[in-house]
């Protein structure tokens, strides 16, 4: 594993960036790409490369190294990246405070407590799991109630098993994966229960997570109650209606001594929040240009920050434009301000970036409300895309061209998803 280099801890970087997960990294070479000399990248936890390491299964970098790698393989080519690129790398260390002036307040065990300033700052601190709390399921509070990510951590680098007989509330991705991870490990995971019509997952981890293992899947059903004083000792579940009321009439009983949440990602922005960027109401991470750029001159964000992605490969993309971004705001070389407001509009949720130009290309991210089969995709009336199927739990991603763009005269574009005939 490879971790930090030797570093002699500057009062002043060109660009720092917050988080050395795959967007961090993506984003500090992004930057020195494009011309920025003196690049710290700051990390929490000991060992640079975010939740990588702990996601030991395939299926990463199809779309970036054209070649399916694990986590670990997947973070180990980046930092070696980074490494070779003398980019300063201060892991075990937390960004306190930061203000608009771009001036940081980092703690750390080895440096001790540093106030560093930055001409660009990128922040990309990922996202954290939504808990029990966010949700209010009834019940006592035993322990053996935990996150999918939790026990992934516990599974797969402290070699723990969380439990024996598993529940699992929720269909996210990182749930599908540890119904598989368990019951290789010999745990009896007894159902994943989704409150949802549809899952919250990628339709290849529900084939190769779910089906493969015959584990079952219950779609419109939920937790609605947890028993037990010291350990979970059972759940009670229950199907919801169309308004995600559970009908109790239909309720039974699982016994189980662990439940598992898999029930979404919230973007990590307390630090977004204290220099009150712009936020995105429905994404809740920052509204950014198509730069990547925030509404703070030279603050930038990336990755899970933003919005919430289903391929880290989308993830390192993103951020290695935030990354140019910021490297070209340090050197002079900005781009021409965005004149396009994306407006999401019929079965679209939102659009990251929120603005876009006229004057190059761009790749928009954005998701669905609801599944939809043989539809098209319409950004005004100036492009539109046929897709064969449309899924909330899987992002779509489209180029735009400059000529396409150049057509259009105004500054709203309205997106919108239609079925069609």
């Amino acid at each position: 594993m490879l971790t930090e280099h030797p570093v002699h801890l500057n009062d002043h970087y060109d660009v720092v960036v917050v988080g050395g997960g795959p967007a961090g990294m993506a984003a500090a070479l992004g930057a020195r790409e494009a011309g920025a000399d003196h690049i710290l990248m700051v990390d929490r936890e000991k060992d640079a490369g975010g939740i990588l390491w702990q996601c030991i299964h395939n299926g990463f970098g199809l779309h970036h190294f054209k070649e399916e790698l694990t986590g670990p393989e997947y973070a180990q080519r980046y930092l070696e990246q980074v490494i070779d690129h003398n980019i300063d790398v201060l892991t075990d260390s937390y960004v306190y405070d930061i203000d608009r002036d771009k001036n940081l307040l980092v703690m750390s065990g080895s440096k001790g407590i540093h106030r560093i300033g930055g001409r660009a700052i990128v922040l990309a601190m990922g996202a954290r799991e939504r808990t029990r709390g966010a949700i209010r399921i009834p019940g006592t509070r035993p322990s053996g109630v935990l996150t999918a990510g939790l026990a992934q951590k516990f599974v797969n680098m402290q070699g723990y098993l969380p439990g024996r007989r598993v529940v699992i509330l929720g269909s996210g991705d990182i749930g599908l994966i540890m119904a598989r991870r368990l019951t290789l490990e010999g745990v009896e995971v007894i159902g994943v229960f989704e409150i949802m019509p549809h899952v919250n997952g990628l339709n290849r981890n529900v084939v190769q997570c779910l089906h493969d293992f015959d584990i079952p899947l219950h779609l419109s059903t939920t937790v609605v109650e947890i028993h037990g004083r010291d350990r979970v000792e059972k759940v009670t579940v229950a199907p919801v209606d169309d308004q995600l009321r559970p009908d109790l009439s239909k309720a039974w009983d699982i016994p189980c001594d662990t439940m598992l949440l898999s029930i979404g990602l919230i973007p990590e922005n307390e630090l977004s929040r204290r220099i009150k960027l712009r936020l995105d109401p429905v994404t809740t991470g920052p509204q950014v240009a198509s730069t990547m750029e925030t509404s703070v001159d030279g603050i930038f964000a990336c990755g899970n920050v933003v919005h919430v992605h289903d391929l880290v490969d989308f993830v390192s993309q993103e951020s290695e434009l935030a990354g140019t971004g910021a490297g070209e705001y340090v050197t002079g070389h900005r781009r021409p301000a965005d004149n396009i407001r994306l407006v999401p509009g019929d079965n679209v949720t939102y659009c990251v970036p929120q603005t876009i130009s006229t004057d190059r290309e761009h790749t928009v991210y954005l998701r669905v409300r609801h599944p939809e089969r043989k539809c098209t995709i319409h950004f005004g009336d100036v492009y539109r895309r046929k897709l064969a199927y449309v899924f909330p739990a899987e992002m779509v991603t489209v180029k735009l061209q400059p000529r396409v763009l150049q057509a259009f005269h105004g500054d709203t574009l309205n997106v919108r998803v239609e079925a069609r005939e």
